[in-house]
């Protein structure tokens, strides 16, 4: 599975196993397994309801992260996945090095959580990937408030093989109790603000989050094992 998800070059691939009552599902990135991922899983969700006849309004997934939900919502489809929130810390030099800008608060969970005053500072940054991936988390995720939107954000995680994730899932299980919090509300629209690009619509489920996206497929295709 690595050496697979090493040819693809994506920032993560999906694996799915058909069980009796639910799927399994794994992800790697180029480089590394990870434990928990967002539009891998949206993707997986999609295959199976539309290219494998699945007629369930729900589908259950195992992973290392537990077991995970995607149901479909309209056009869309709604990852239910767990809240985690982050604690408050101390803004560590490297952190400020490898971004290049001090934040306004600094929170550490499995990745520190940057809050900046303003989308345009978020949009500037240009990180130093190389010092990024000395940091002591899986990755740095950098937000602020949105012009037309509740909050954006940008994933850099170059220590798990991803220099900039084009949108994350996982993240939002921070994001969302945070900004649900800070803005009152347990609805929120979102946006990953990456070179690609994403929107996400977000709700704070207490010890659960609901993330809602949509999948296009763009490729099909075999892979040639030896």
């Amino acid at each position: 599975m690595q050496a697979i998800a090493a040819e693809n070059n994506l920032a993560e691939t999906a694996f799915v196993i058909r069980r009796t009552n639910h799927f399994d599902l794994g992800w790697m990135t180029p480089t590394v397994e990870v434990e928990l991922c967002g539009h891998a899983t949206l993707a997986a969700a999609h295959v199976i309801f539309q290219h494998r006849g699945y007629a369930e309004s729900a589908t259950r997934f195992q992973a290392q992260s537990g077991e995970l939900k995607v149901t479909r919502s309209g056009d869309r489809l709604v990852l239910d996945f767990p809240s985690r929130p982050a604690r408050e810390t101390s803004v560590p030099n490297e952190l400020i090095r490898s971004l290049g800008s001090y934040p306004q608060t600094l929170l550490e969970g499995r990745d520190y959580l940057a809050v900046f005053e303003t989308e345009e500072e978020v949009a500037a940054l240009r990180p130093d990937f190389e010092l990024v991936a000395q940091v002591d988390k899986q990755g740095v995720v950098v937000t602020a408030p949105g012009r037309d939107c509740d909050f954006v954000s940008c994933y850099f995680a170059p220590q798990a093989g991803i220099p900039e994730d084009p949108v994350t899932g996982s993240t939002h299980c921070t994001l969302i109790p945070y900004w649900s919090r800070r803005l009152g509300k347990r609805h929120l629209f979102a946006r990953q603000i990456s070179r690609r690009g994403g929107e996400l619509f977000c709700e704070d489920r207490g010890d659960r989050v609901g993330i809602g996206g949509s999948a296009v497929p763009y490729s099909e295709g075999k892979i040639l094992l030896p």
